[in-house]
């Protein structure tokens, strides 16, 4: 049997640190996740392998132990006798009793031999032999992303996890980085546990018109220079349909006026909502006939 060396599939050092080997297990899943691998055989290995490994060091526990088995299995080969002649025996995760068996997620069929006869997928001894003790399944981590107006109304999205098409409802006001967790929709237990869970990460995309900073929107508007100076009514642009909004008179350029209850929905309450606040850009008319040059003159005079 082949020994797995966990440090060089996740590219870090045998003494980083929880938080590399953390960084390190991220950046290569989101590399090789099923859901951006077209169904490449290899590459769902290798996604596999990733997985084993993070699973073993990412514990203290098991990443000692393992240090241990690593250190005793070079010794072996040192004497001349390379994996067929190991012992594995004395590192099966066989100590019975309440509380000393190791706890690992995961399905046994996604491990490796070497992992499943070293850290045991889940045994523990009693009665005449060995006997498997039920465990959580492994949870599925997956990504979304959702546009500011999906985000806006809620709504239903259908996704593909693991060649399963699964139906994910969102909330209004659901938030950029937000996770969702759906409970029973990761990979199947072991021995009789539950099944794991699917966290999903949402992300909310950069919106082109509106501006989004806690449940408040803000969105600039060009606004003609006589409604600017005279006051009136103008169409103001929402998430909801566009609504009127009075300009008082003399309003200037870069004035922000608020729109209450016009923002986006406070998440998981339905008759709440943050306000919109309109940034005004005043438009100066260019290409004046000699009439109106006429009229600003004497209002010029005027103000002198």
């Amino acid at each position: 049997m082949d020994y797995k060396d966990y440090y060089n599939i996740l590219g870090v050092t045998k003494t980083a640190k929880k938080d590399e080997i953390k960084k390190a297990y991220r950046n290569l899943a989101k590399k090789y996740h099923p859901d951006k691998t077209n169904g490449d055989k290899a590459l769902e290995e290798k996604f596999k392998e990733i997985s084993e490994a993070y699973e073993v060091l990412s514990n203290d526990e098991n990443r000692k132990k393992y240090d241990d088995l690593g250190a005793n299995w070079k010794n072996q080969q040192q004497q001349g006798e390379p994996g067929g002649g190991f012992d594995y025996s004395q590192y099966y995760s066989n100590t019975g009793g309440q509380g000393s068996h190791q706890s690992f997620e995961g399905d046994p069929e996604m491990f490796s031999d070497f992992f499943n006869n070293i850290f045991g997928g889940g045994y523990s001894a009693g009665g005449s032999g060995r006997r498997q003790v039920p465990r959580k399944g492994q949870d599925y981590i997956a990504e979304m992303e959702m546009t500011l107006e999906e985000a806006y109304h809620g709504g239903v999205r259908i996704i593909n996890i693991n060649g399963k098409k699964l139906r994910i409802k969102t909330k209004p006001g659901t938030k950029d980085k937000q996770k969702i967790k759906l409970a029973g929709k990761g990979s199947l237990g072991i021995a009789g546990g539950k099944p794991g869970d699917l966290l999903i990460t949402i992300h909310v995309l950069p919106n082109s018109k509106f501006k989004r900073k806690g449940n408040n929107l803000f969105v600039d508007l060009q606004i003609d220079m006589y409604t600017a100076v005279l006051g009136g009514k103008i169409e103001v642009p929402t998430l909801n349909g566009n609504v009127n909004m009075t300009i008082p008179k003399g309003t200037q350029g870069g004035k922000s006026l608020r729109l209450k209850g016009k923002g986006m929905p406070v998440y998981g309450k339905k008759t709440e909502h943050g306000d919109l606040y309109v940034k005004t850009n005043i438009v100066i008319p260019t290409n004046l006939n000699e009439k109106q040059e006429e009229l600003f003159n004497e209002l010029k005079k005027l103000e002198s």
